[in-house]
């Protein structure tokens, strides 16, 4: 059940996200301050080629310092469909578009403090495509057979949260 909100400022506004402060009223009575990251949403892409190889884009995170492995994504534009975005980004991020599409499952990324939610995908029956990078987006895709990716699932060479909850959405329709 949603808390009653006395007030709400808006913090900041950015290119992306939004963060709001709400005054909320717990249920003892008591008005605490919660703050809020509005996000537009996003996609992220599981996509299989023909010859079972799964590919990644491999990212600089400026927020971690570091470069990660991830599946291809991307943030949702205004009443944008997720299909849509989907199809944009893999083209953009990968230099592919798919035949086939199945829409795997949504979920909220980081519900404490985002409204952030994640529509994922299946891209399969890939070929190439024309696609532009986003300015600030420094990436390299990269493939790899599927069964070498289901070890570094559970080894944790992947530690980007979407990618490893996209991937266990994926498991069942990839015969793991």
């Amino acid at each position: 059940m949603p808390l009653p909100v006395q007030r709400t400022e808006v913090v900041f506004t950015g290119r992306v996200f939004r963060v709001r402060r709400d005054w909320v009223q717990t249920p003892a009575g008591r008005v605490v301050p919660w703050d809020v990251v509005e996000h537009h949403g996003a996609v992220t892409i599981v996509p299989v080629d023909a010859e079972g190889r799964v590919w990644f884009v491999r990212q600089y995170r400026h927020a971690v310092g570091e470069t990660l492995l991830e599946f291809p994504a991307g943030t949702l534009e205004p009443d944008e469909e997720p299909l849509a975005c989907a199809r944009r980004e893999l083209a953009e991020e990968i230099g592919r578009a798919a035949r086939r599409w199945t829409r795997l499952g949504a979920f909220y990324l980081a519900p404490g403090y985002s409204s952030e939610r994640m529509v994922v995908f299946l891209a399969q029956d890939l070929y190439p495509a024309q696609g532009e990078l986003d300015a600030d987006e420094i990436l390299r895709p990269e493939r790899y057979p599927l069964q070498q990716v289901a070890r570094w699932m559970t080894e944790g060479r992947i530690r980007d949260a979407k990618t490893l909850a996209a991937w266990t959405l994926a498991r069942p329709h990839l015969g793991l």
